[in-house]
Parts: structure tokens; C-alpha cells; sequence
């Protein structure tokens, strides 16, 4: 079974729907996965250097297979999604799949998320492991 090196992108004043996002791919059968994200107790996210942020960032992301991103409407407006997305778009020899996922709940998400994407899913399980499957490098 294939384990897939993903990266999600998310906001940590959204922090609850990256855990609960991380969760539900971790308790679903025959899915492996590692989480290659920046972690909320890891230092670099506190850096006051873009500079080294956004090598982190790249050197976490370079041996994924997708990018996961919460496409709540705060996801516009986050400098660092945005950045996120443009490493996944253009700062490999090959584009990141983006996979977008519509936050629980949310009544509305990112059009520029979306229009970016790969492909955009729904808040269910079944939904993003088979966007994974489809799409991972």
C-alpha cells in the first residue's frame, strides 16, 4: 500500500479544521499517509524571516505528492496560502497537485482556491482520499 506524502496548507487561526482534517485521513483504512505541514509547535512558523519561512515551507512541500488546501474564504486572503500556492504551482520542475477542500460547515470558499485547484472536494473522507489517489505525483 503507497503511502502519500501530503502537505496541507492552512491557517492557524483555523487550526481546528487542520486537526480535524488531519484526523480523518489518519482513521481511515487502508490509507497511509505522512504529514509533511509546517506544525503549530514548530519554531519556523514564528520566525519574523519571509525568507526562511518560505524555505521551510519549500523543503517541507518538495517531496510531497499533493498539497491540501482548507479553502475557507479566509484562504484568499492569507499571504501565507498564497504562498503556498505558488510554490506548489511553480516552485518545483513539476506542479503540486492542489487539492481543495470546502471546510465543515462552510457555506463559502476561495475562488481563487478553487480556480487554482486540481480538483475541489467536499468535507468527506471518501471524497479526499480518492482527490489524493487520483492526483498524487
Amino acid at each position: 500500500m503507497k503511502t502519500y506524502n501530503l502537505f496541507v496548507s492552512h491557517s492557524w487561526a483555523y487550526g481546528n479544521q487542520y486537526d480535524r482534517l488531519v484526523t480523518l485521513l489518519s482513521a481511515r483504512p487502508y490509507f497511509r499517509f505522512r504529514n509533511h505541514s509546517v506544525p503549530r509547535y514548530d519554531p519556523i512558523h514564528l520566525t519574523r524571516s519571509d525568507v526562511r519561512l518560505r524555505r521551510a515551507i519549500r523543503e517541507r512541500m518538495a517531496g510531497c505528492h499533493a498539497v491540501l488546501i482548507l479553502a475557507g474564504v479566509y484562504s484568499t486572503y492569507s499571504k501565507w496560502i498564497n504562498i503556498e500556492i505558488r510554490l506548489a504551482l511553480t516552485g518545483f520542475s513539476q506542479p503540486k497537485p492542489i487539492i481543495a477542500i470546502a471546510p465543515w460547515g462552510s457555506r463559502r470558499t476561495s475562488s481563487f482556491v478553487k480556480l487554482v485547484a486540481n480538483e475541489v472536494v467536499g468535507w468527506n473522507t471518501e471524497s479526499v482520499v480518492r482527490a489524493i489517489r487520483n492526483h498524487a505525483l
